[in-house]
């Protein structure tokens, strides 16, 4: 069983409710450890994101506070290889529908796949 460190806390602090229900409860039941990479954003560093191709939009559920990034940590290390994001999501797709949220991973998109990004709709 894994727990976020305190960097991990701090940001997800900044994010809906929601949100922050949905991942300390994934924590604990994922296959991988992970941490939280983003919360909320201000438009500077949306603006940043965009004009380094690290993000398409400046309409963000990021600068709303309802979408966290987070990455994964494999043998003491962070991983960017999709096969652990793609679990980890499962497993944090499975805890939102218990909990009755519905949420979107980046990792679904069809043009631009963000398999950190994980979002919170209303």
């Amino acid at each position: 069983m894994y727990k976020f460190s305190e960097k991990s806390k701090k940001k997800l602090e900044t994010v809906d409710i929601k949100l922050q229900n949905l991942m300390n409860v994934a924590i604990k039941e994922s296959p991988y450890d992970f941490s939280i990479t983003e919360g909320i954003r201000t438009m500077k560093r949306q603006i940043e994101l965009v004009a380094q191709g690290k993000s398409k939009t400046l309409k963000s559920y990021h600068l709303k506070g309802k979408a966290v990034d987070i990455a994964v940590w494999i043998d003491g290390k962070v991983t960017w290889d999709f096969k652990y994001y793609k679990e980890v999501a499962d497993c944090i797709k499975r805890v939102a529908r218990k909990l009755g949220y519905i949420i979107t991973w980046g990792g679904d998109w069809k043009t631009f796949k963000d398999g950190p990004h994980f979002q919170i709709e209303d």
